[in-house]
This record gives C-alpha cells, sequence and structure tokens, in this order.
C-alpha cells in the first residue's frame, strides 16, 4: 500500500462507511475504490477532489504530502 491507499483506507474506516457508501458517493464502483484502497490503481484528479471534499481533508494530506487535514 502507498500512502494514498492507507489514508483513504483510514478516512473511510474512522467515519464509519463501507466501500459501496463511499464509492456511491463520489460517483465509482465498489470495485474501483478498493483498487484504490489496495494501491492497484490511483484516481483521476476529479475523482481525488470528491474524495477530499466528502472526508474534509486537503489532497496534500490525502496524497501524503502532508500530516495536517
Amino acid at each position: 500500500m502507498n500512502e494514498f491507499s492507507e489514508r483513504l483506507k483510514e478516512l473511510r474506516l474512522s467515519s464509519g462507511l463501507t466501500q459501496k457508501e463511499v464509492a456511491e458517493k463520489v460517483g465509482l464502483t465498489k470495485n474501483a475504490l478498493g483498487n484504490y484502497e489496495a494501491g492497484i490503481r490511483e484516481p483521476s484528479l476529479t475523482i481525488l477532489i470528491k474524495l477530499c471534499d466528502l472526508f474534509d481533508v486537503s489532497a496534500d494530506y490525502l496524497l501524503g504530502r502532508n500530516d495536517s487535514y
């Protein structure tokens, strides 16, 4: 796993959401979100922004460039 995938999974779990719920909120399939969390794929800029908005964090935080939300 990379920093992005670890932080994405951590944020999802701490929010009490399932992969399916997060996927639906940002317009993905559950499998696509699972691939992000497993570090197999990386999101497009559009999906990255939607994930940041959903979890109320910065892109720098989600990408592992900064430890502050």
